[in-house]
């Protein structure tokens, strides 16, 4: 019974806070109702015993990605963004787009089916924890994968690297060449 209101809880904060993401005009508030809904979400996946999943949640979520979007909106003009008008013009008609795609996805879910089962039993998850269980999944089974993950994640940072030291570089001699960056001469 706790476990189905804590359940029902999260489950509305986090429509919630979806839909006031959407709907607040300033971008400060959208992350902060961004940074809740992405802490209840970890809440639902300690309800389902997946403590690993929450804390991933937690670290990457709600701490790195959203720190990302704090830094793009403040390298944003946040005063002109504000008084844009909105996307749609018409909300009757941004609301029937809405309810027909609801439908849609409403249609689609008899026809839903469960993926196949994986190596481990329930028994044998509670007894490894769920977290173990994953490493040992991910580094016997899915090894290659996650290397290959691991690796394009690796040439993306040296590549922003790169990229950040030859706008650098690009500026310095931009400053160097310019006439006002020798010494100062005092002219008489």
């Amino acid at each position: 019974m706790v476990n189905q209101l804590l359940f029902l809880y999260c489950a509305l904060v986090i429509i919630g806070t979806a839909l006031l993401t959407v709907r607040f005009k300033n971008p400060v508030h959208s992350v902060l109702a961004v940074l809740v809904l992405f802490f209840h979400m970890a809440g639902l996946y300690l309800l389902l015993n997946a403590e690993f999943l929450a804390a991933i949640q937690i670290i990457v979520y709600a701490g790195a990605i959203l720190v990302l979007y704090l830094f793009v909106l403040f390298l944003v003009n946040l005063r002109q963004e504000v008084k844009v008008e909105r996307f749609v013009a018409s909300h009757r008609l941004s609301a029937l787009v809405s309810i027909c795609l609801g439908i849609c996805l409403l249609a689609i879910l008899p026809f839903f089916k469960l993926g196949a089962k994986g190596n481990y039993p329930v028994g044998r998850i509670e007894q490894l924890t769920h977290t173990k269980a994953m490493g040992l999944e991910i580094y016997s089974t899915f090894l290659l994968p996650f290397e290959i993950a691991g690796l394009i994640l690796l040439i993306a940072v040296i590549g922003g690297l790169v990229l950040a030291r030859n706008d650098k570089e690009v500026a310095e001699n931009e400053l160097s060449d310019s006439p006002s960056a020798g010494t100062c001469e005092v002219q008489e």
